[in-house]
């Protein structure tokens, strides 16, 4: 396999985690952020959407419908469990125990209901990544457990993980079986979320103004990211990069996203919560390997 796809995917994670802090500065602005940011992605992504259509054409099937239809609806799942666990917790403690738990569930599945046999680098991966997220939420101090927005961030944390590991396997399947092209599948979905969120958003315009205000640069922000590092991902798949090679690099956004949360955004992260980072990271990297 050439680096080209790796060089690809190391990117998208720090794509990935940029967008993600930027998202975290616009948390309390909830599911009228995630409307603007999908809006700006539409707009700004449409005329290579219309290039793709132009000279290669689309082809139109049940299975391709039923997978944009099922990727939207999902990601749309993501966007605002994503949002919520931002308005209840930092950042460094939502993004890498969403990231990390992805895989984790893929691996569960497989052991629980796929019947296959646990090797014990499995085992000891999903050790890893439940000592990680132990680390994260407790920084060392088991009163953590006690308290209220610690727990919040893993548990919407875990639940948005469950999503991504949900998407991954549906847009997978889009880009390597049915050959949807990955901005493709990218701009319908966001054009589905746009759609199912503009009747809650648009019935109140003056309360979303108020809530865009000062947000407005980071939804473009947002809108002009999120898709890219996705589309980043999807590419290096469609160019024939192993999942197994994909999924852990890309976990590299992980400690990226850690990194931003005690430089920028000036969370609390101590020597505990880097620790369940890097576990977390090894964790991912045994279970998909």
């Amino acid at each position: 396999m050439s680096f080209a796809p790796v060089i690809l995917v190391v990117l998208a994670a720090f794509v990935h985690a940029t967008w993600n802090m930027l998202s975290k500065r616009a948390a309390a602005a909830g599911p009228t952020f995630v409307f603007a940011y999908n809006l700006i992605a539409c707009i700004a992504y449409a005329p290579w959407v219309a290039c793709v259509l132009t000279h290669e054409g689309v082809v139109v099937s049940p299975a391709v419908v039923g997978c944009i239809l099922l990727s939207g609806t999902i990601h749309l799942c993501y966007s605002l469990c994503l949002q919520r666990g931002y308005q209840v917790a930092d950042l460094s403690v939502v993004y890498p125990v969403a990231r990390g738990m992805g895989p984790t569930f893929s691996t569960l599945g497989a052991f629980l209901l796929l019947g296959e046999t646990p090797s014990y680098q499995g085992l000891l991966g999903l050790a890893a990544v439940v000592v990680g997220i132990g680390l994260i939420l407790t920084q060392g101090d088991l009163i953590a457990f006690r308290q209220s927005r610690g727990q919040a961030g893993v548990r919407w944390g875990i639940a948005t993980g469950l999503l991504i590991s949900s998407y991954t396997i549906v847009d997978a399947y889009g880009v390597k079986a049915l050959g949807i092209r990955p901005v493709m599948l990218d701009w319908f979905s966001n054009l589905l979320r746009f759609v199912l969120l503009a009747p809650v958003v648009l019935r109140n315009l003056e309360r979303a103004g108020e809530l865009m205000q000062g947000r407005r640069l980071l939804a473009i922000g947002v809108g002009l990211l999120s898709p890219l590092s996705y589309i980043l991902v999807l590419a290096a798949l469609e160019m024939g990069a192993p999942l197994s090679v994909v999924a852990p690099t890309r976990e590299m956004s992980m400690m990226i996203g850690a990194l931003f949360g005690v430089l920028l955004l000036r969370e609390p992260v101590g020597a505990w919560r880097f620790m369940g980072c890097l576990l977390l990271v090894a964790g991912v990297v045994l279970l998909v390997t």
